[in-house]
């Protein structure tokens, strides 16, 4: 089986965290599919969001955790039901571990059709100082 077909076949994974807070929105959450490179001055995080403007995406870093929340607004037609339904409509929150080598003032966001793009620039290395000595 090809690479790609695998891909279409994979199902959206539902959120299932056993210290997950209440919600106060109803409905799923779940996992969106992310694609991570680097290259020696940043990380780039690429997050599959369905149905999300910059409006209603909620990024956070606290201590070393960078969560993503974003939320889906459901639109129906008026005056229809939903019949048959193959896509699940739901939230999605996905949370990553940071090290210290991240410059967490320059972190940048960007959503365009449904794609998040995280830009996590890297430190500048620590340099080797020279400690003068002194007579006391």
């Amino acid at each position: 089986m090809s690479e790609e077909l695998k891909i279409q076949n994979e199902k959206k994974e539902e959120m299932t965290e056993k210290n997950q807070a209440e919600r106060t929105r109803e409905g799923r959450v779940y996992i969106p599919r992310v694609d991570i490179y680097e290259n020696n001055d940043t990380i780039f995080v690429i997050a599959d969001i369905p149905g999300v403007d910059e409006s209603s995406i909620d990024i956070t870093l606290e201590k070393n955790t960078l969560t993503i929340d974003a939320r889906v607004q459901v639109e129906r037609p008026e005056g229809y039901s939903l019949t048959y339904a193959e896509y699940g409509i739901g939230d999605f929150r996905r949370k990553f571990s940071v090290s210290d080598e991240i410059d967490r003032e320059k972190i940048e966001a960007k959503v365009k059709n449904g794609v998040l793009k995280l830009i996590l620039p890297k430190t500048d290395p620590a340099k080797a100082q020279k400690i003068l000595v002194r007579v006391a």
